[in-house]
């Protein structure tokens, strides 16, 4: 049995962020009409090394897809000059249940994460939208801004905010257009305005929406910060007890799920559900079905949005069958026989 392998380089090559995000919508129209299943999520916790292992898995039964998705994150690694993040992802063909191809998970992860907040603006924040925050300025962020500026062309300033370093923030912006340029081909220069600042507070009172992409198992945003009409993409309460957001916000704002079992047991819906201030029945519906017409999004311009955004290995498993599909055009990857 032959499996094809891609290599980190390779999905570079090989991934445009347009086509992830064309991917991504589609899988999130997809499970609104019925068509995926979300398996059981799994995560370790390496206490002696202050790291984590999640592994994801899914049913795509439009696409014939299944998969499975192991990520590891070690942030001591950095010391030791190695990776923090790796991964591995598997996809198989459901028809018969062959594996088709094993693949580096964390440049996919990454690209379809930014993709998924991009669609979450998008669809919940108002169309006038010009100011985005990006809260956190990590790894993932770089991600976040490509794809929502192709999301959303209208954007005009981009301001970014690290609760943990302000120097993270500013390096962030000094590189951004240099790094959209070099490594995904958008060539920005002087059409958006990129800054840094360490006033929280402030930020919020002029943005219109706001990407949360921090490792916070506390609220950074509080409710009285927050103006009428923002929209909220909340991308790092991924896990048991992480938290970026006041859930008091939870009240009054009209919140959305990518998936919402999942979001009510580990996102950023996790403790305001605990807490008794939302149930199931209070969540306005899944972004998929926002999209696919079965669900109402924003209603009003001062609409408070909020999209928990959990992570959904259907997406890694579509994205990284695009990829298969564009190494078998292009002649790369390297075949193993099992």
């Amino acid at each position: 049995m032959e499996i094809t392998v891609l290599s980190q380089a390779e999905l570079k090559e090989l991934l445009e962020l347009d086509k992830v995000i064309e991917t991504v919508e589609s899988v999130y129209r997809q499970k609104a009409g019925g068509q995926t299943a979300v398996w059981p999520s799994v995560e370790y916790h390496f206490e002696e090394k202050k790291a984590v292992m999640d592994i994801r898995s899914g049913y795509l039964s439009g696409d014939k897809l299944h998969g499975a998705k192991m990520l590891n994150n070690f942030p001591l690694n950095i010391g030791a000059g190695l990776p923090a993040f790796t991964g591995m992802l598997l996809v198989f063909d459901s028809e018969n249940g062959r594996p088709l191809a094993l693949m580096d998970a964390s440049y996919i992860t990454s690209m379809r994460t930014g993709a998924a907040a991009a669609l979450g603006v998008r669809t919940l924040a108002r169309k006038n939208s010009k100011n985005l925050l990006v809260v956190g300025a990590g790894r993932q962020a770089f991600f976040m801004v490509a794809a929502t500026l192709l999301a959303m062309p209208q954007i005009e300033n981009i301001r970014v905010h690290d609760p943990l370093s302000s120097a993270n923030a500013e390096e962030f912006v000094l590189q951004i257009e240099d790094r959209l340029k070099s490594e995904l081909n958008l060539d920005l220069a002087g059409k958006i305005n990129f800054t840094a600042s360490h006033d929280l507070p402030a930020l919020l009172q002029d943005s219109d929406a706001v990407i949360t992409v921090t490792r916070a198992t506390s609220p950074i945003i509080k409710k009285e910060w927050v103006k009428q009409g923002t929209h909220f993409s909340c991308i790092g309460a991924d896990m048991l007890g992480k938290e970026e957001l006041d859930p008091e916000l939870f009240r009054s704002a009209r919140a959305y799920a990518d998936d919402k079992k999942q979001c009510l047991s580990f996102g950023e819906m996790e403790i305001p559900h605990k807490a008794g201030i939302i149930s199931e029945q209070s969540i306005q519906g899944e972004l998929g079905e926002v999209l696919a017409g079965t669900a109402i999004g924003r209603i009003l311009e001062e609409d408070i949005t909020i999209f928990d955004a959990t992570g959904l290995a259907l997406l890694d498993i579509a994205t990284g069958k695009l990829a298969l599909d564009l190494a078998r055009e292009k002649g790369l990857g390297q075949t193993a026989h099992i």
